[in-house]
């Protein structure tokens, strides 16, 4: 998730010697440890529609060619349609969940659920906005109108890699009509974990699952924000994806390609179980997480643990009552004093400086190797250049305070 109260970059590069013998796929080391190819033989994700409520979605990209419906443009300031994207970010999520890697010949980057299909919801740019304020207002109009459209265009899954700090009740209440018509929602939680870590919506808001990221060692990046918001954790650390850049190929780290991850993997579990409801494969998703190496149930740092759909796929177990929700922040929101403090930190104890510590989770035995799974996309982007071959890193400032906040 990238974000600044202006939503303005502040980007600089850095090139990296070549490396001509590599193909991108080589790079994309998390679906290497998610071990995709294997997944692909079970589930590819078809059938099943991911709303990318972003910046828009380029479909003339190579690996998103044919992978783009026709969408919705609450930006109409900005030129083009839903099928463009005025920032990158849209396109970059999008091709981390449905990237095909049928660009240059073959030698392209795949998205971890390639036979999904994303349906483009492009959001308001906020870099004119006036102040926070101003933003924050101009999200609250617009949030509601995308989910409430995804949800009524066929999307099952929606994926929102934006942040603000405030919460509003036209929100909340789109959240709800969302669950209550089947589907699911992922948003990134933050990349200010080693700063203010804030809670931004949505989310926190209830019925939300908040994705934090992981690097390749099982451990919660520092940027990857903390507390009872996080619901799930992701790869989200030298993510390579297809993205507008000229190349055609980004590298980025941070919680909004992560929440991308967390929702193929929800459309990878729902393409194979269709009859499943949103609560039964989110109960599966929770299950079958790599928990915390402390033995907690849940920690701060990476909620109740880290997706596997392999797991899922293979062994989901009981999904449980197809009309109740599994997480407890609807029942908590109802709740006179809900408390607004994290809980239980990384480490399990309570909030302190530890808790901004990186926290890992526990592999699946039969994940293979050390199991190093999951990155995401976010505060750091980089370019490549032909096949993975020159980087040049992009960085840029979070977003996690404005209206949209994406992620690089």
């Amino acid at each position: 998730m990238i974000a600044s109260a202006s939503m303005m970059l502040v980007l600089a590069g850095t090139a990296v010697a070549p490396a001509y013998a590599e193909s991108v796929r080589s790079k994309q080391w998390h679906l290497d440890v998610m071990q995709a190819e294997k997944m692909w033989e079970t589930s590819t994700g078809a059938g099943i529609t991911v709303a990318v409520l972003d910046t828009g979605v380029d479909a003339s990209n190579g690996d998103l060619r044919g992978q783009v419906l026709e969408g919705l443009n609450l930006e109409p300031d900005s030129p083009g349609g839903e099928q463009e994207d005025y920032d990158g970010h849209g396109t970059g999520m999008a091709a981390l969940i449905a990237g095909t890697g049928k660009s240059a010949g073959g030698d392209g980057a795949f998205g971890l659920a390639p036979g999904a299909k994303i349906l483009p919801v492009r959001m308001p740019d906020s870099t004119g906005a006036a102040n926070r304020d101003a933003s924050d207002k101009e999200f609250s109009e617009a949030a509601p109108k995308a989910i409430r459209y995804a949800v009524d265009h066929g999307a099952q899954i929606i994926n929102i890699s934006l942040g603000r700090r405030n919460n509003s009740q036209s929100v909340t209440e789109a959240v709800k009509y969302a669950l209550e018509k089947g589907v699911l929602i992922f948003a990134a939680v933050g990349n200010t974990g080693d700063a203010q870590n804030s809670v931004e919506y949505p989310a926190g808001t209830p019925g939300v699952v908040g994705v934090g990221a992981v690097d390749e060692e099982l451990k919660k990046t520092d940027e990857s924000q903390w507390g009872p918001q996080v619901d799930l954790a992701a790869p989200g650390d030298e993510l390579v994806y297809a993205c507008t850049e000229e190349t055609g190929l980004c590298r980025g780290h941070g919680t909004s390609g992560a929440t991308a991850l967390a929702s193929a993997s929800a459309a990878l579990i729902w393409s194979k179980y269709p009859d499943w409801t949103n609560n039964q494969v989110l109960r599966v998703l929770l299950n079958t997480a790599g928990g915390a190496i402390n033995g907690e149930k849940r920690t701060d740092a990476i909620g109740y643990g880290i997706v596997r759909p392999r797991i899922a796929l293979k062994d989901p177990g009981d999904p449980g009552p197809a009309d109740e929700y599994p997480l407890p922040d609807l029942a908590a929101a109802a709740s006179p004093t809900p408390s607004a403090e994290p809980s239980a930190a990384a480490n399990g104890s309570e909030k302190s400086d530890e808790s901004e510590k990186p926290a890992a989770a526990s592999p699946a035995s039969d994940d293979g190797g050390n199991a190093g799974l999951w990155i995401g996309l976010g505060v750091g982007v980089a370019v490549l250049v032909g096949a993975g071959v020159v980087f040049g890193v992009v960085r840029s400032r979070r977003r996690g305070k404005a209206a949209t906040a994406p992620a690089p």
